[in-house]
């Protein structure tokens, strides 16, 4: 069964092949057919997985799977939020991972309450008007820092400090990412519904 992943993004559709393999499911990205990527325009990451996944289901006529994934700080109200990938933009900055981190610490600036956590929502439907989209949800939480702290990963991976392993997001190998994160999670979670929803595998 071929699946649409609703991203160009070469790291998540590896990742994401070696965790759906066992199902017999075949990912392929929207790019590579030629789709453009969906507006995203909702407040949440579930109804922006939603709009990205029957949108690429609809542009394939085939079964898409999305994800919207972000940082959501406590004492900011949840923001970045689903603007995580721009949140420099909204102050008048680039948008990089380093000004992104930079306006996120300035936000932080005197805020004692440091806790935070990465989100990520998992969509996956059968056609573009499936109406049972199944939705799975991942949270890693952590504690904002005051500095970088590591060289790896990607986004705001050296700000988020994970008290149970003593290190920040960057500090960690990518084996420990890939099995713990909030993509990890929501992924188990997913693959759960397909086998007992789409009954696959």
């Amino acid at each position: 069964m071929r699946l649409v992943l609703a991203s160009n993004n070469a790291k998540k559709l590896a990742e994401l092949q070696a965790l759906f393999t066992p199902l017999g499911l075949e990912l392929v990205t929207q790019g590579s057919l030629g789709i453009a990527e969906a507006q995203e325009p909702f407040h949440t990451f579930v109804e922006n997985a939603l709009v990205k996944a029957r949108h690429a289901a609809h542009e394939s006529a085939s079964a898409a799977i999305a994800d919207d994934s972000g940082l959501s700080v406590e004492a900011l109200g949840g923001a970045p939020g689903v603007l995580s990938a721009r949140y420099a933009t909204l102050f008048d900055r680039p948008k990089s991972d380093a000004d992104n981190n930079a306006v996120l610490l300035e936000q932080m600036q005197g805020k004692s309450a440091r806790a935070a956590r990465f989100v990520c929502a998992l969509v996956a439907v059968r056609s573009a008007d499936d109406p049972e989209p199944l939705i799975a949800m991942g949270r890693w939480e952590g504690q904002l820092l005051d500095s970088l702290q590591g060289e790896g990963g990607f986004g705001y991976d050296p700000l988020l400090f994970i008290p149970s392993l003593n290190a920040s997001v960057a500090q960690l190998s990518a084996e420990q990412k890939n099995a713990l994160s909030h993509r990890a999670l929501a992924s188990v979670d997913l693959l759960q519904q397909m086998r007992e929803v789409w009954h696959l595998g």
